[in-house]
């Protein structure tokens, strides 16, 4: 049974909708990256606005964040990528 399932996603009528959805998954991935590094950036400016004189703990915070944030963002569109370019 689930052979049969198995043949039937991978017939070439299906081909093209796992191509779309792919590069449909890696624009999520970058758009959401989007929205999330702005966010991110948006609470630092809030908190160093609150308190100046920890600027330095904050700022480096916020750049960790934001490159944990892009690097899982890059692996997502890489992987969503290499489905249809493979």
């Amino acid at each position: 049974m689930i052979s049969n399932i198995l043949l039937q996603v991978a017939t070439a009528e299906n081909l093209g909708m796992g191509y779309g959805l792919a590069a449909l998954g890696a624009g999520v991935a970058a758009l959401g990256a989007g929205v999330g590094i702005g966010r991110i950036g948006g609470s630092a400016l809030e908190s160093i606005a609150r308190q100046p004189e920890a600027i330095g703990d904050i700022r480096s915070n916020m750049i960790l964040t934001a490159a944990l944030v892009e690097g899982a963002a890059f692996f997502a569109m890489v992987v969503g990528l290499l489905v249809i370019f493979k």
